[in-house]
């Protein structure tokens, strides 16, 4: 029986994390530790890298997710382990793990099998408290808000336009909708409010699109967390919430340096959900790392639809990043499933069925190209993947003028992808990138949500009622140059969870829009997505326990 990804990473030999950073030219006075193999790196060093020349930036993102697996962050970490392993300086860049998806159907985000970032445990439970920290600030703002209209202070807050939920970092449908200040005249005045999950707070996406802690500040300050009586935006300012936010957050926003399986570096931080957020790690960690390496890959979260889209439409327009090229990521079971197979059914051969699903591949092929970045396929192998089916996706990859290159990674980690590495190094250094975002700052809120609707998604059009069209005209008057971050089901080019492959002749309903003024982009909430994720039937949770020894079992 293999090993759980838990036991591996038990087994594994991690050095020092002072050792880490030597690699990189870190000094040891220019790391946090906490304990022996996690470290912060003091804003200070990074400060100093400015004027240093920037590495090369890969993108890994997949096609769109289903049960049976992809292996999206496995394979980014395999990749940089690939690339070290072929003698390049190449450093990795992750989001931490939300807890509610390691307890609940997800599971944690640290890689797996021999492609794995380590103390594994560590950073799917707590890590260094960032997302705690960023936790409490959005709460501190809600308390301040609550606060401020219960002792009557100015501007006046109209307490039915409220925009400000509560966070908790775990999924908890019982808190989507709430009524607060129950209880007498003591407590407040009720009102309607409810709970997201940490990963889709504004805090969270301003921390991971801030280049600094002033810049974080200031954004901060830009939240708008309401309105008064004659709808004017009431902002984070209005209730004294940048100064005190900020100071819980100092400390988070350095970035995490750990190591991977082969003892490679690896920051990881920041975390906003791709389904609902825009899904990258932080920019202060990318922009680091650029500094610090020759190539630097990252991921962005869910199919390329989701992540990719909104890592370059919002992250790369934002940060002023040129990335200079993408991996796709496929596995023959998944796109079986895009073809019509059941889970269940997997482990035949069926190669008429990966040829249907890679339609999906194809849509997501010919996406990411449309931004000018050269693009490969990376298949991540599974034991029950045959030649034929093999070269069914290779006859995809080639159709699109891209190479579909098999990764063993899972296996033999960085082993399995030194070839990735050598083509992924060629197409970087080829100077083909010509990246530029899809649509314009300059083109109107609803114009740039139907752009990736109908070249993204590959739908007809959206759709919204007269309340969401007058809010498209409130919106587009100080914030039209705002990007657009698509809050969608991961599932589906649609909206609809249970359309596979590449669906055609949908429509997108616009349900609802959120102003983001802090990290600068309108979150457009589109069919039935939910910023507070449930836990499934039978969560992971159940299967999480500590044995005799006092180690941590069932995580993955």
């Amino acid at each position: 029986m293999p090993k759980s990804d838990i036991e591996i990473a038990r087994e594994s030999t991690m050095k020092p994390i002072m050792e880490i950073g030597s690699k990189l030219d870190i000094p040891a006075d220019a790391l946090m530790p906490f304990g022996h193999y996690k470290a912060k790196v003091s804003p200070e060093f990074i400060r100093g890298l400015e004027g240093k020349p920037d590495g090369k930036l890969i993108l890994v993102t997949a096609i769109t997710p289903t049960p049976a697996g992809e292996g999206k962050t496995t394979t980014t970490v395999g990749l940089g382990d690939g690339l070290n392993r072929i003698g390049k300086n190449a450093l990795i860049c992750l989001r931490e793990p939300s807890l509610g998806p390691c307890f609940g159907m997800k599971g944690g985000a640290a890689g797996g099998g021999y492609a794995q970032v380590v103390p594994m445990e560590d950073i799917n439970l707590h890590f260094t408290g960032d997302f705690h920290a960023i936790g409490i600030a959005h709460n501190l703002l809600s308390a301040l808000i609550d606060n401020h209209i219960y002792w009557g202070l100015d501007p006046a807050i109209d307490s039915r336009r409220v925009a400000w939920k509560r966070v908790v970092d775990m999924n908890d449908r019982a808190l989507r909708s709430i009524v607060n200040s129950l209880g007498g005249v003591a407590n407040g005045f009720p009102r309607e409010d409810g709970f997201d999950i940490v990963v889709a707070s504004e805090i969270m996406a301003i921390f991971c699109l801030a280049t600094d802690l002033k810049d974080l500040t200031t954004r901060l300050g830009k939240i708008v967390i309401g309105q008064d009586r004659q709808r004017n935006p009431i902002t984070a300012s209005d209730v004294k919430g940048p100064g005190p936010m900020s100071v819980l957050v100092k400390e988070a926003i350095a970035p995490n340096l750990v190591q991977t399986l082969e003892n490679n570096p690896a920051f990881v931080h920041g975390g906003p959900f791709a389904n609902i957020a825009h899904g990258c790690n932080s920019v202060i960690a990318t922009k680091a790392a650029l500094k610090l390496s020759d190539y630097v890959i990252t991921e962005a979260g869910f199919g390329a639809d989701l992540g990719a889209e909104k890592f370059f439409d919002i992250k790369c327009r934002k940060a002023g990043l040129k990335p200079a090229a993408a991996v796709i990521v496929a596995t023959v079971r998944a796109l079986k499933m895009h073809g019509g197979v059941a889970k269940a059914d997997l482990g035949k051969e069926n190669v008429e069925a990966v040829t249907k699903g890679c339609t999906n591949l194809a849509r997501h092929l010919e996406n990411v190209k449309s931004f000018g970045v050269p693009t490969v396929v990376a298949i991540n192998q599974f034991i029950t993947d045959t030649d034929a089916e093999l070269e069914a996706v290779r006859a995809t990859a080639e159709g699109f003028g891209a190479k579909a290159i098999v990764c063993s990674h899972w296996a033999n980690g960085g082993a399995g992808t030194e070839e990735l590495a050598h083509h992924v190094v060629e197409l970087a250094d080829s100077g083909q990138a010509d990246f530029k975002p899809i649509y314009p700052d300059d083109m109107p809120l609803v114009d740039k949500v139907r752009t990736v609707v109908r070249k993204i998604y590959g739908g007809d059009d959206i759709t919204f009622d007269a309340a969401i069209e007058k809010r498209f005209a409130e919106l587009q008057k100080d914030y039209g140059h705002f990007p657009v971050c698509m809050a969608k089901t991961q599932y589906s080019f649609s909206t609809d969870p249970d359309l596979k492959g590449a669906p055609e002749g949908f429509t997108v309903p616009i349900r609802e829009l959120r102003l983001s003024a802090g990290a600068e982009f309108i979150v457009a909430v589109t069919g039935a997505i939910m910023t507070m994720p449930g836990l499934p039937r039978v969560p992971s949770a159940n299967s999480i326990y500590l044995n005799e020894q006092g180690q941590i079992e069932g995580l993955f």
